[in-house]
């Protein structure tokens, strides 16, 4: 068993979240469909870019929970069509990203088969704390 990354400096305190992260972001990597890209738009903006030729808006679902974007998406085969090649993917899948904490979606749309999810990331104040001393407790 490997020892966490972060326990190993021990003036970080409280970033064993962050070894979480990394082992969650190893395991959900390596699928390859569908491709996507990821593209800084802003100072503080990106968009995921999905290619998903032939599915609708009815087919994907969208969520985040827990800091994880989720794009899943389903065709239903009706069967109509008799394919004698059939090499556009139909699948289903399901793609994960990891978000950091104060980044959020912001909305998504499908055109021209292409699916794009556009992330901003909200700079929080910084907070000082003065911090007394007092008696022994």
């Amino acid at each position: 068993m490997t020892r966490p990354f972060f326990a190993a400096y021990p003036n970080m305190l409280g970033f064993e979240q962050l070894d979480r992260l990394m082992e969650r972001s190893a395991k959900s990597g390596g699928e390859g469909y569908p491709p996507y890209n990821i593209e800084l738009t802003g100072e503080d903006a990106y968009r995921i870019t999905l290619a998903l030729a032939g599915f609708r808006e009815q087919d994907l679902a969208i969520t985040v929970e827990d800091g994880q974007l989720c794009v899943r998406g389903r065709q239903e085969d009706t069967g109509e069509r008799q394919y004698l090649h059939r090499g556009i993917a139909a699948r289903q899948f399901q793609r994960n990203f990891l978000l950091a904490e104060h980044v959020e979606v912001t909305g998504a749309t499908l055109e021209n088969g292409l699916l794009h999810i556009e992330l901003v990331r909200h700079r929080p104040a910084p907070v000082v704390q003065q911090i007394k001393i007092g008696p022994k407790a």
